[in-house]
């Protein structure tokens, strides 16, 4: 017997933080004489929040300032470098100050970005938020720029005009002297007291702390201590995990042909961090994932990669969503990724451990931690893991490899999903009764697709595929049933819900539908034999499914998983 220390890789990766230089503030009569900029990134449309800004100018007019100019812009949609560019078309205006606003929800993360760019450029800002923004908000301003000058008020969707202005008197003193002071006073209003990573992960890319590898009876005897500080450290999803070695590491990557310093997503969420080939295989370890998933995961990533699935957004969104990863083609089979009986629940470890490493990458590498840098509300199972495949033995039309590619090519679709809804229909005798149920169960008025039409998934249990196939229904006919009757009347989805992101065609439209077209339709058999199917329902906010082969660095799809081998 005997002890040795062991070394465990740090999921987050290096964090390469910086404090950035805080704007020259003006003095107290600069900023009276000087032109201050109001930028709204839409969210003050809401409830009663433009009081925010009406109540700051109402208070700088009392000081004596009236210059004031104002850029209303989402953010929605626009990745790091983008946000970055609109911050330097405000800062051309060249004013003293700027009030940023409003960090609530999902658009927190993205505006503190632009906040922090128009420090860099030199213009002083201060950034207003609320709860649950204003978490993240602190986490964004840490990772990405180590101070920025914060100002949470605590209202609601429901706060009055009254209220609102009183939160912002309550804030006043701190607004303006975060907008006229500098040296120590400014260092300390621009100081961030984040509730985790107080310690920036180390450059050699291991885990600050060591653990004994005892040689006793007992295996794997100290397991619980490494389960715990992942646990203490946030960098784990609360199950239990495989310490990730580097020889288990140099395991994982035998799959992998691809270089592990390969970027596979662009910089996103909290951390503002690239996602490379190696952060996928440390979280794959962790999850519990054989070498074999590798190729299934590096697609899967490619694909949230995509600028045109919002990645960045997506990863701190108050929805409950999960990242759905369905596999289809013959690699799903080889490997075990099951779309059979029960296969969105426990007891298929390949379809677990796949989608567990997908969201543990988000998690670890971009900081998006529940409860601390994350906007979920409630969250959902979906974000432990939302994984599995179509089952070629199943399905009574083309599967989606085929549609896209054809039936030897394995692809990936992934999409930013609420948990599967379940259908239930026991006593339609006809395909046409029982796509009138199926339909009915694409939308409700809670769905984000009431108010962005967007893509959804439709899985059909093998009867009722059948039943659908006999009654002589084809997989558009399907499409251009549902598309066609899964509507909201337009009275129903207005002043409700959320601030539709429609296209530019539906403004007159009634009523209203859920899809744009009958291809944002996808329909799937999988499961077992009986009464239930399930509608899977989108996030849908700038935000598509996308399909992506599975491929060789060379590009060429592969035909089997043995030729990812190294």
């Amino acid at each position: 017997m005997g002890k040795q220390l062991n070394r465990i890789l740090d999921p987050r990766g290096f964090q390469e933080r910086t404090t950035i230089t805080l704007a020259k503030r003006p003095t107290l009569d600069e900023l009276k004489n000087g032109k201050i900029l109001f930028y709204n990134n839409t969210k003050l449309g809401f409830c009663n929040y433009y009081t925010v800004f009406d109540r700051i100018k109402e208070k700088l007019r009392e000081l004596g300032a009236s210059n004031f100019v104002e850029y209303t812009e989402t953010v929605r949609g626009k990745d790091a470098k983008k946000l970055a560019e609109y911050a330097a078309m405000l800062a051309e205006e060249k004013p003293a100050a700027a009030i940023v606003a409003f960090g609530d929800m999902g658009t927190s993360s993205s505006t503190t970005v632009v906040t922090i760019e128009l420090e860099k450029l030199g213009i002083p800002a201060v950034y207003m938020t609320a709860p649950p923004g204003s978490a993240i908000t602190e986490g964004v301003g840490v990772y990405r720029a180590g101070q920025l000058c914060l100002c949470s008020v605590d209202i609601y969707q429901a706060s009055t005009v009254e209220e609102v202005a009183r939160q912002v008197d309550l804030k006043w003193d701190s607004i303006i002297k975060s907008l006229t002071s500098n040296g120590e006073e400014l260092a300390k209003l621009a100081h961030i007291d984040f509730k985790m990573d107080k310690t920036p992960p180390a450059k050699d890319g291991f885990l600050p702390k060591t653990f004994e590898l005892i040689h006793e009876d007992e295996p794997c005897s100290n397991l619980e201590e490494i389960n715990d500080y992942f646990n203490a450290e946030h960098i784990g999803d609360g199950l239990p995990i495989i310490p990730p070695t580097k020889a288990r590491y140099d395991r994982m990557m035998s799959y992998c042909p691809f270089p592990e310093d390969a970027v596979l997503c662009p910089p996103s969420g909290p951390a503002g961090k690239s996602i490379t080939v190696k952060d996928i295989a440390i979280s794959a370890v962790m999850a519990g994932c054989k070498p074999q998933a590798m190729p299934i995961l590096t697609a899967a990533f490619k694909a949230l990669g995509n600028p045109l699935y919002n990645f960045n957004q997506s990863v701190t969104t108050s929805h409950p969503g999960g990242n759905l990863v369905l596999v289809s083609g013959p690699i799903a089979q080889e490997i075990g990724v099951s779309g059979k009986q029960g296969c969105m629940g426990p007891g298929w470890p390949v379809n677990a451990t796949i989608g567990r490493a997908v969201n543990l990458v988000i998690m670890n590498v971009l900081r998006s931690v529940p409860g601390i840098c994350d906007l979920d509300c409630i969250a959902s199972q979906a974000e432990f893991t939302y994984c599995f495949a179509e089952e070629p033995d199943l399905a009574q039309w083309n599967m989606i490899n085929e549609d896209h590619f054809d039936k030897n090519t394995t692809t990936v679709y992934v999409l930013k999903a609420e948990p599967i809804h379940d259908v239930i229909d026991f006593l339609s005798l006809d395909g046409y009764d029982l796509l009138d149920t199926i339909t009915h169960c694409c939308t409700t008025l809670g769905s984000n697709n009431a108010y962005m039409p967007g893509p959804l998934v439709v899985c059909l249990t093998p009867d009722h595929g059948m039943m659908l196939k006999r009654t002589g229904y084809t997989k558009e006919m399907i499409q251009e049933h549902i598309h066609t009757y899964c509507y909201h009347e337009v009275p129903m989805v207005r002043n409700r819900g959320l601030v539709p992101v429609r296209p530019a065609g539906f403004v007159n439209r009634h009523p209203m539908p859920v899809t744009r077209t009958p291809k944002d339709v996808e329909v799937v058999v999988i499961g077992g034999r009986g009464g239930h199917d399930g509608i899977i329902l989108p996030w849908a906010l700038h935000s598509e499914g996308i399909v992506e082969p599975v491929a060789l660095p060379n590009g060429k799809a592969a035909m089997s998983i043995e030729e990812f081998r190294k």
